[in-house]
């Protein structure tokens, strides 16, 4: 008899998680989703995003955790209003919206979560390729990661991290998600406002940027004109 595949899905509510939710629904009998807030600036409109997408799921379960001690530690300019957002970045360096570690800390919620579940997979909507060049996004650091599952937990406990856009492009997780009939609607990606997307922020350049080059409408509203006729 074939093993109920379950699986813990971290959700922020960003186009990426949005994707990588689909996969997990699409490969798996059973799915959870688990959403973090850590006082970051938009937390409000990424857990209404996460609600919407609950809702449009229908996850077995779901686990909201407050993580704020992460905006106690700050340092980076998502949970530190003090600290500006910087726009066009340069892509030699690591924006200072990266919040330090912070995936790692998301993994080792789902890991515990999983393993009370009896669920085989963590899936994450990390992106290396295309990305901001956060380093808590590299496919090394997923490995690592699963190395650490394997000794910090239960012998019978079998628990692998899914990164399944991690090698694609912001083009292709839209054609993807174009693809899996996925409603980039309720997502949510802006860094910085929370009534339409501020089409500034590093998040909103690389989505913006993605959905031209899929020569698709992206169907949230931003503060900026964006003529969606023009293809990068």
């Amino acid at each position: 008899m074939r093993e109920v595949t379950k699986a813990v899905v971290l959700l922020s509510g960003g186009m990426d998680s949005l994707v990588c939710a689909g996969i997990a629904k699409r490969d798996n009998d059973n799915i959870y989703f688990l959403h973090a807030n850590y006082g970051q600036r938009t937390e409000t409109k990424e857990l209404d995003s996460f609600k919407k997408l609950t809702t449009y799921f229908k996850p077995v379960d779901t686990l909201n955790v407050n993580i704020d001690y992460l905006k106690k530690i700050g340092g980076n300019s998502l949970t530190d209003r003090n600290i500006k957002i910087h726009e066009n970045q340069n892509i030699q360096e690591i924006p200072n919206t990266y919040v330090p570690f912070r995936n790692a800390n998301l993994i080792c919620i789902a890991t515990s979560w999983a393993e009370v579940l009896g669920a085989q997979r963590i899936y994450i909507g990390a992106v290396e390729q295309d990305s901001s060049g956060y380093p808590d996004c590299r496919q090394s650091f997923y490995n690592s990661m699963n190395q650490a599952i394997e000794l910090g937990t239960k012998d019978e406990t079998k628990i692998e991290i899914v990164t399944p856009i991690i090698h694609l492009s912001k083009k292709e997780i839209v054609l993807l998600g174009t693809q899996l009939n996925l409603p980039f609607e309720l997502s949510w990606s802006c860094y910085q406002s929370e009534d339409k997307a501020c089409g500034k922020c590093d998040s909103c350049q690389l989505r913006i940027k993605a959905f031209k080059e899929a020569k698709i409408i992206d169907p949230i509203n931003y503060h900026i004109d964006i003529d969606w006729s023009t293809h990068e």
